[in-house]
């Protein structure tokens, strides 16, 4: 199958000009904060229709507003990933709400560490893989199933980390595992897929701008210090350069790019 995405399937008004999402339905999860926030409105400024997915309500509508602002369409769907019946319902409501499902963007995601792996309590590694990996796992199987059903087939991006696959640091085991398992998720699913339609990648951020890059507390311009000897770009990455990663592979221009992870972190696991 070959896709031809983007196909205009929404049900809402068009955008006010044209673009790489004009009139694609997409679907991003943990998008009440952060790096989320930052993937709904990158897309909502090319003119997708936004499903927005997290576990916090308010949040969520906060997001909503600002894309509202932008004149594109969002819905917002209150969901923990890590029940597989509730992402079942939040898959089933962005095509009920505007005709399909043509970009997910699978970026919810948790962070537990700070200590040797013999201090990790089975409770936190149980979160990180309920969230981090069986997350991802719940949404990939509903976006694919959903994806390879129609004429357009769809494109998929995980949000996974450098730190993982790529990079590896004391005191964060837990997380480290859970990533490195989103890195090789994507590309086993990729590969299963690919002629069905559906691409699937990922996306392996370093420390962003957002407040997860914080240590305890560390104010930004004590970030700001710190990635200067850390970084080889000498800073964090903006939420806007971590975007723009997303958008491209989730966009026609990377339509055989298939199984990739892409870091972006200046360089650090160069």
């Amino acid at each position: 199958m070959t896709p031809a995405f983007p196909v205009p399937r929404s049900a809402t008004a068009p955008p006010p000009f044209p673009s790489r999402f004009s009139g694609a339905s997409v679907l991003v999860t943990g998008a009440g904060s952060g790096l989320g926030r930052a993937l709904a409105l990158g897309f909502a400024a090319e003119g997708a229709s936004l499903t927005l997915a997290g576990r916090g309500r308010e949040a969520l509508e906060e997001t909503a507003a600002l894309i509202g602002a932008a004149g594109t369409g969002a819905a917002v769907s209150p969901t923990d990933v890590s029940d597989p019946a509730a992402v079942g319902r939040l898959v089933a409501r962005a095509v009920e709400r505007f005709g399909s499902l043509d970009v997910a963007v699978n970026n919810a995601g948790v962070f537990r560490g700070g200590a040797p792996l013999t201090e990790l309590s089975d409770a936190d590694w149980a979160t990180l893989f309920d969230v981090n990996v069986t997350g991802v796992f719940h949404c990939l199987r509903e976006e694919i199933a959903l994806m390879r059903a129609q004429p357009s087939g769809g494109a998929i991006v995980n949000i996974a980390s450098n730190l993982g696959a790529h990079r590896r640091f004391p005191g964060l085991a837990g997380y480290i595992a859970s990533k490195a398992a989103v890195s090789a998720l994507t590309r086993a699913a990729a590969l299963d897929h690919a002629a069905e339609g559906v691409r699937i990648n990922a996306v392996s951020p370093g420390p962003a701008d957002t407040a997860m890059s914080l240590r305890p507390g560390e104010s930004p311009a004590d970030r700001a210090e710190r990635m200067k000897a850390q970084s080889p770009l000498g800073r964090v990455s903006s939420t806007e350069e971590i975007v723009a990663a997303v958008l491209h592979l989730a966009s026609p221009a990377a339509s055989s790019t298939i199984g990739a992870d892409l870091v972006v972190d200046g360089g650090a696991a160069a």
